[in-house]
């Protein structure tokens, strides 16, 4: 089955302008999950799909290929599932399965895909996706009063009912299903990672300069 990585970068950016190709550690945002698939073999190519001459030219400096995405395809408020969609149909060849990785996620665990992939293998589902565990008591704020949402006044941390978010590491989805709009689909594979790179999601400076200390924290360890 043929397996291609996508990842989409889009040139503007509103509130972190230029972020893909703002440098960390070093490197271009973008570059650091250019090289994480890269060092995959089961990984037959590598795609960016971008809107910008300047992210395609560093794209292609690293030896991957790059989808020119319409303008139509790189607003605000397009889903990512669109310019997947666009990926597929321009690509010359079939594809079966689909990784997706977010330029904005650019700090993952070394083996996190290979054992991810090992699994959607596994558990035969058409999608799997990474979630990590929620610690914090959450509430909403109605007439100025605070509702508690997944907890009890007075209850412990360690005593709550688990909940998960999306963390955006990673996603493996079945090409079949992207076509018809499904980056996660009904039947999911949900992938519990436990790694303080989870919590690296880069959409703001102050999320930038996390990213940058994480990077620094673990190569100097």
């Amino acid at each position: 089955m043929k397996t291609i990585a996508i990842i989409p970068a889009r040139g503007n950016s509103k509130r972190l302008p230029e972020k893909n190709i703002k440098l960390l550690g070093g490197m271009p945002l973008l570059v650091h999950s250019i090289k994480y698939a890269k060092q995959f073999d089961f990984i037959d190519a590598v795609y960016v799909s971008t809107d910008c001459d300047t992210i395609k030219a560093i794209a292609l400096a690293h030896g991957v290929k790059v989808i020119d995405r319409p303008e139509h395809l790189a607003g605000d408020f397009e889903p990512t599932v669109s310019a997947l969609k666009h990926v597929l149909g321009a690509v010359n060849t079939k594809v079966d399965i689909v990784v997706l990785l977010q330029a904005t996620n650019p700090l993952r665990p070394k083996l996190l895909l290979q054992d991810a992939f090992t699994v959607f293998n596994q558990v035969k589902a058409d999608s799997l996706f990474t979630v990590s565990k929620n610690h914090l008591k959450f509430g909403t704020i109605k007439n100025e009063q605070f509702k508690p949402y997944n907890y009890k006044p007075g209850q412990r941390s360690q005593d709550l009912e688990p909940l998960f978010y999306e963390n955006g590491l990673l996603y493996i989805t079945k090409a079949s299903c992207i076509l018809n709009d499904e980056i996660i689909t009904k039947d999911a594979y949900p992938l519990v990672i436990d790694h303080p790179f989870a919590k690296v999601d880069i959409d703001t400076q102050d999320d930038f300069d996390y990213a940058a200390f994480m990077l620094n924290h673990y190569n100097n360890e």
